[in-house]
């Protein structure tokens, strides 16, 4: 699986605690555990064709002045959110990494177009056996 390598500097990386969405009972005007991730790439340390792969993503979490926000609060504590938004950053930036192994044309074997064609004929006689039988 052919990927590019990189580095995620967690100096680039800057969090920001906000108010998590839902009801939160008693605990509500107390804690705010959910998470912005706010990770600017063109001021990253990642590869230059890496960049230019993420900012050319139509992605709803990447701005327009090229910065990923990921939103985390499906946890009740902020470390966990953390990590989780740290976790889907890392896999956004894997999938933007892969690249595909290239397909080499091949062509089918003499014996496996032999085997296709007989099985058609052969199909074809059931078929044919199927019709009305006229004396």
């Amino acid at each position: 699986m052919p990927t590019l390598a990189y580095v995620l500097d967690d100096n680039e990386i800057v969090f920001d605690a906000i108010r998590a969405q839902g009801s939160g009972g008693q605990n509500v005007n107390k804690v705010s555990n959910a998470v912005h991730l706010r990770f600017d790439v063109r001021a990253s340390s990642l590869p230059d064709e890496l960049k230019a792969r993420l900012l050319a993503r139509r992605d709803q979490r990447i701005s327009d002045d090229g910065v990923v926000v990921i939103k985390a609060q499906s946890h009740r504590s902020l470390e966990k959110n953390r990590a989780e938004a740290i976790e889907r950053l890392r896999v956004l930036l894997d999938e933007v990494a892969y690249t595909a192994p290239v397909r080499r044309a091949t062509r089918p074997t003499r014996a496996s177009q032999k085997r296709r064609v007989e099985g058609k004929v052969r199909r074809g006689q059931v078929k044919a056996l199927r019709g009305k039988i006229v004396d």
